[in-house]
């Protein structure tokens, strides 16, 4: 009698690892914080109203991760930044170090959750329906880059390496479609094949502006983008600007039309 391997766990290492270097990580920024009232270049947030972002987004994924049903605006921008303000709003610690445990406590809560549930196993995110590999995924990329403004904002060493993107590259991938810019993107029909150092390719077709993503092009690219690993997720999370990154060599673009490459990044709103 042949018995069929058990399924794979929804998070294990390396991404459970991950998550947890994440957090704590950022749980050190915070621990070593004097004042939460510091604000965030270029955000409406403090420290302090990131970090309990944070807390909440974890426990909000720990809970999605146990099976829980959690209702959290409808996956558009606007009604996720609603969402956001309500339950910042309804939780008033802003307490760096309190925070940083709650940070730390919920991630925890969520790697422990998922390891029991099938990577396949469907769920309803804030930005819609995805299997629990995918949520992982989309809980170490929501900690990266609000750890990133963090870091920035108090002047210290981010916690973002070119091992840890390849770990988001599959909700980055996932998202695309989800947050293109409508008007950006209105009438575009490039073809871009992008190339994460180390962390592998995949290839982005528009078709009077609706975004495709696929492992391999549908056609001849008309734009090849290489991108060092950090520099893909901030560009990709709007935290960095093509023309900032191909000047300093982050970036580089061949290809019939490699003028494209500074506006791929525009074709999308940042989530």
């Amino acid at each position: 009698m042949t018995v069929a391997p058990p399924p794979a766990p929804a998070v294990g290492p390396p991404l459970s690892d991950a998550i947890g270097a994440a957090a704590s990580g950022i749980a050190d920024l915070l621990r070593s914080c004097d004042d939460g009232s510091v604000p965030i270049p270029g955000a409406t947030w403090t420290v302090a109203e990131a970090a309990a972002h944070l807390a909440l987004a974890n426990e909000l994924m720990a809970g999605l991760a146990a099976g829980r049903h959690l209702p959290y605006g409808d996956g558009t921008p606007g009604s996720l930044a609603a969402a956001n303000e309500e339950s910042l709003a309804a939780y008033p610690e802003r307490d760096p170090a309190v925070l940083a445990d709650a940070v730390v406590r919920h991630a925890l809560a969520f790697t422990e959750a998922a390891v029991w549930r099938s990577a396949t196993e469907e769920v309803v995110s804030p930005l819609g329906r995805m299997d629990m590999a995918m949520l992982g995924s989309y809980l170490l990329t929501h900690m990266l880059g609000h750890g990133y403004d963090m870091a920035v904002a108090l002047g210290r060493r981010h916690m973002i390496d070119a091992r840890t993107v390849g770990l988001t590259v599959p909700f980055l991938r996932w998202g695309m479609p989800r947050v293109v810019n409508p008007a950006a993107a209105a009438g575009h029909g490039g073809c871009y094949l992008l190339r994460v150092r180390g962390g592998g390719r995949f290839a982005v077709t528009f078709t009077d502006g609706i975004a495709q993503v696929s492992d391999q092009p549908s056609r001849r690219p008309d734009c090849t983008i290489l991108c060092e690993p950090v520099t893909f997720l901030l560009i990709a999370l709007g935290r960095c600007t093509p023309t900032a990154a191909m000047a300093r060599g982050r970036i580089l673009a061949w290809g019939r039309r490699p003028w494209l490459a500074p506006r791929f990044p525009t074709l999308f709103t940042a989530p």
